[in-house]
């Protein structure tokens, strides 16, 4: 009996990616570093914000200039988040669905906790119940702790829950944790690589979710 979701954000229910490279190269053009594509952020992102500067400034974390420039991205991107970033079309309607089905919502990210817990609060109001994001507190995905805090948080347990992602790194998560994964083609990774790392479902468009629910719950 399915009664809980924990949703990934960036690339699964926001498109955050242009306000990413945006910040990205703000900072990479303070320190005079060549500016990076939309597709390789794309490719850079989804192990945290850390880890995007590593793979977008030359040398990584061995360039003297690696500390500055992540502080000026995370400022920056504080500043400018909501620039380009809005939902995937159908998002907003499957939350809304899964809320008057009566189902738990969480979000957890890689992002920094207050950059998840704003961006949720503006786009998805009380559609969303918990969000988590990185911290000192809890170890980034693929780790499984904070989609473990928010089931907890959410009075429920990993028998009952689904993890939707749409990266490597979401199913390794989904896996780590112990819950099936719906994989989603929409985000900055492609179907191949859902399927390369055994994502239980892989869906087109959001309110499939809503189907994969009834589905599961009809069968118990």
């Amino acid at each position: 009996m399915i009664d809980t979701m924990i949703f990934d954000l960036d690339g699964t229910l926001l498109n955050t990616l242009e306000d990413l490279k945006d910040s990205t190269n703000f900072a990479l053009k303070k320190f005079q570093y060549p500016e990076r594509t939309i597709e390789e952020v794309r490719n850079f992102v989804g192990n945290g914000v850390q880890k995007l500067i590593e793979r977008a400034i030359p040398k990584g974390i061995e360039n003297k200039d690696f500390a500055e420039c992540l502080a000026v991205f995370k400022t920056h991107y504080a500043q400018n988040m909501y620039n380009k970033t809005a939902p995937y079309i159908g998002i907003r309607e499957m939350l809304t669905e899964l809320k008057h089905s009566g189902i738990k919502t969480a979000v957890v990210s890689n992002k920094f906790d207050l950059a998840v817990k704003e961006l949720c609060n503006k786009y998805f109001g009380n559609l969303i119940e918990i969000a988590i994001g990185e911290s000192e507190n809890v170890r980034k995905k693929p780790a499984p702790d904070s989609v473990l805090r928010a089931i907890q948080e959410l009075n429920s347990k990993k028998e009952f829950c689904l993890y939707v992602g749409d990266s490597d790194v979401d199913v390794q998560t989904a896996r780590n944790t112990g819950i099936d994964c719906i994989g989603v083609t929409w985000g900055f990774r492609d179907r191949e690589l859902l399927e390369k790392e055994g994502a239980k479902y892989i869906i087109d468009k959001p309110l499939e979710i809503i189907d994969i629910i009834h589905q599961i719950n009809s069968c118990n």
